[in-house]
């Protein structure tokens, strides 16, 4: 089985791509393993304890193939078996790793690393919004989910984020919405519009997933990731720039229309 290794500046962590075979596809995945346990939460399956965390590319052809498979009762969690038949090639038991899954190949995941004095964050992103970027409370929802079916498009960002620092509770939960006003931030920043209304901004996609994994060095965890504290500017800084890189990775370097944007500001310094 191939693997590709990250050179990484936390102690403790291993992180790599792997290339494997699944149900007759190629697949990859970001395998981010620890010496030891973790406290993660995700917003995918909530919080757990675990040995490692990873994010999946699912071939869209493969993802096509399950998903006929159900017909027009797509599950919910429909993902969580594919997940489990990867982690079964690895030898992983499903307690102890926590999982995301998207379309965009892992070989386009951007990962961005910062510090201050003893503390430091790393993030890894990938993303995709060219098929279902919206503007949450504007755009309109068209999945209604009844007993657990609705239909899945593709398009996706997803963010791992992992401190050093041993994290309370309630400081993974706050992690959770610092990482995603920097994602919002960065979309910004690059001008992605809605999938279903162009002349808005959006603010992420209808996919989207994050887990925050708590480090464990220092005895006091960290009670707040908020924005006005050091741990949640490292947070939001390292989310940001990598969301960036991870859009220009896969879905071009820069919006059109943020090219514009540029070339029109720019014009009268030459």
């Amino acid at each position: 089985m191939k693997e590709k290794r990250f050179d990484l500046s936390l102690d403790g962590i291993k992180a790599s791509l792997v290339y494997l075979m699944c149900e007759g596809f190629k697949l990859n995945m970001l395998l981010v393993g620890f010496e030891e346990k973790r406290r993660v939460l995700s917003t995918k399956e909530a919080y757990k304890e675990v040995k490692f965390v990873g994010n999946t590319y699912i071939d869209g052809a493969l993802f096509e193939h399950v998903r006929k498979s159900f017909g027009e009762r797509l599950p919910v969690n429909f993902d969580l078996g594919i997940d489990r038949k990867v982690l079964k090639i690895l030898g992983i038991a499903p307690d102890e790793a926590a999982i995301l899954n998207t379309a965009v190949n892992m070989e386009h995941v951007a990962v961005h690393e910062k510090s201050y004095k003893e503390f430091k964050v790393c993030c890894f992103v990938t993303a995709g919004t060219r098929g279902n970027a919206l503007r949450t409370g504007e755009d309109t929802a068209d999945w209604t989910e009844r007993n657990g079916i609705y239909a899945n498009p593709l398009g996706t960002i997803n963010i791992i984020v992992l401190t050093n620092a041993k994290l309370a509770d309630s400081a993974m939960a706050r992690a959770i919405i610092t990482a995603t006003e920097a994602k919002t931030a960065a979309l910004q920043d690059l001008d992605i519009r809605s999938t279903l209304n162009p002349k808005k901004q959006a603010t992420g996609t209808g996919t989207d997933n994050i887990i925050i994994v708590s480090g464990v060095e220092f005895d006091e965890p960290i009670q707040c990731t908020s924005g006005h504290t050091k741990m949640g500017e490292l947070i939001a800084v390292s989310t940001k720039e990598a969301v960036t890189q991870a859009m220009k990775k896969h879905d071009g370097t820069l919006s059109v229309r943020s090219l514009f944007r540029f070339a029109k500001k720019n014009k009268h310094r030459r």
